[in-house]
């Protein structure tokens, strides 16, 4: 069955050659012109991945997505008219798990939204469990947990850890983290992947200002605290 991805785009050209496109590449697509009605739809449709406008009429992109993640891991993919590092981190720390700028050309757009899906259904063997510190990670379960209380992550969010953990005690650099986490044929930058370490931090570290999970190595890039 096809996937169902909702577009949410105030712009009637660009929400058009989204659908059409979308379509093309055999999605079924659902759209709708202003956050109110996105957020409406994303409730009732039950859509598997939204494309997401960040200049809304009436409630923004940034407060769509925060409402849709405070509901569900469902994957994000924003659009958004500016370069602006701000626009861009913002709604990844949103909990956006991708964004493309406009002017986009539909098959990078597309790439993206399969890349989106794919993270979001991966699996992994029965058997591994990892434990970072205190954080305990069942992959196959795909779940986290701190003690005992249950961490609920984003499908990226999870596989970023995942890496990171299979690789304790290692650097992996930001380009090793976009090619292993968000697909080899990636084509975006480290603000991804810092803006991503800065959510998860904010939910499995005891003190996310001074994280002992996930280390910053300076100029090199990320690694995962090896359990003693």
């Amino acid at each position: 069955m096809a996937a169902r991805i909702l577009v949410v785009e105030d712009d009637p050209s660009i929400r058009e050659l989204t659908e059409r496109g979308l379509r093309a590449a055999g999605f079924d697509v659902l759209t709708a012109a202003t956050g109110d009605d996105g957020l409406r739809r994303f409730q009732v449709d039950h859509p598997d991945l939204v494309v997401l406008d960040v200049m809304l009429p009436g409630l923004n992109g940034l407060d769509v997505c925060r409402e849709i993640r405070a509901a569900s891991v469902m994957p994000v993919v924003m659009l958004t008219a500016r370069t602006d590092t701000v626009d861009v981190v913002v709604g990844l720390e949103m909990g956006a798990d991708d964004y493309v700028t406009k002017p986009f050309e539909m098959p990078e757009l597309i790439a993206r939204v399969r890349a989106a899906l794919r993270r979001a259904s991966l699996t992994a063997p029965a058997d591994d469990v990892l434990r970072l510190g205190a954080v305990r990670v069942d992959v196959a379960a795909h779940s986290v947990a701190r003690g005992d209380e249950r961490i609920e992550l984003t499908p990226t969010e999870f596989r970023l850890l995942v890496e990171l953990g299979r690789h304790a005690g290692h650097v992996l650099s930001r380009e090793q983290l976009l090619d292993r986490v968000w697909g080899y044929d990636y084509l975006g930058d480290s603000r991804l992947v810092d803006a991503t370490i800065q959510r998860l931090r904010g939910k499995i570290e005891a003190e996310p200002s001074r994280p002992q999970v996930i280390e910053t190595v300076r100029g090199f890039g990320y690694r995962a605290a090896a359990s003693p």
